[in-house]
């Protein structure tokens, strides 16, 4: 497997907040870790970027063991739920700004953030101010930012959730379809189920901290794994397509 969480703890005090989480995620695949507030999928998420440590545990990305590395020499990126935009800078130079720790000389830098930044439609506000552009916007240079260092894998912690419905619903399927065509290995932190549904090839439903399930949307809808999981999805109706895919929520008591 391409991502692999061995047994990973984390407490704060006597709080344990992640207990021995284990799971694996396929090269290519988009992931969703999907649970209500506090249990434990931001921690979780910080834990894989390198920005909380496990007290215990492995995390290991292609291969390499990268549970003690540092954020800056991880081959990840992460976008934020607050963006983490820099004001004082234009567009291309909030793209380009991770590429100065890769040792990527200034005018390869530009020519790749541009390139980022068309494939997010977004080429031609590269001079703009940061302030100069709306939330999509905004979660769009995010984005960019982050797939411009080419990390083996991209961290999105609920990047959406700041937007209105409906460019929420425009960013999911924008999201989708560019991480099929670049084949990046995506994690999505996200406590909205319709979310999850349209953007993932995996769920993994958490609790307490534990995994309760993680599986494909349509075996978790299927098959829920225990009360906990039926009680979470309350699912009133859904659209499931010829292949077996669910394509749309009708409607979802917990949205």
């Amino acid at each position: 497997m391409y991502l692999e969480l061995e047994h990973i703890k984390k407490s704060f005090g006597d709080k344990t907040v992640v207990d021995d989480l284990s799971f694996s995620l396929e090269q290519g695949k988009l992931l969703c870790i999907l649970g209500s507030s506090g249990c434990g999928k931001t921690t979780t998420l910080n834990m894989i970027g390198g920005f909380l440590r496990p007290d215990s545990g492995r995390i290991i990305l292609d291969g390499q063991d990268i549970t003690e590395m540092t954020p800056e020499y991880r081959p990840v990126a992460t976008v934020f739920q607050s963006y983490g935009l820099f004001p004082h800078m234009n567009v291309i130079q909030n793209v380009t700004y991770g590429l100065k720790f890769r040792h990527i000389d200034r005018k390869d830098a530009i020519e790749r953030g541009e390139r980022y930044l068309d494939l997010v439609g977004l080429h031609e506000y590269s001079k703009y101010r940061i302030d100069e552009l709306s939330g999509g916007q905004q979660q769009r240079v995010a984005l960019a930012r982050a797939l411009a260092v080419e990390p083996k894998l991209c961290l999105l912690d609920e990047p959406f959730s700041n937007l209105d419905a409906a460019l929420r619903v425009k960013m999911r399927v924008e999201l989708k379809k560019l991480q099929e065509e670049l084949g990046i290995t995506m994690v999505f932190v996200t406590h909205d189920q319709e979310e999850a549904i349209i953007l993932s090839d995996f769920m993994t439903i958490m609790d307490q901290g534990r995994l309760v399930q993680m599986d494909t949307p349509e075996n978790i809808y299927r098959n829920p794994s225990n009360s906990y999981v039926s009680e979470f999805l309350g699912l009133k109706d859904i659209v499931w397509g010829e292949d077996g895919k669910i394509m749309k929520v009708i409607a979802n008591e917990k949205l």
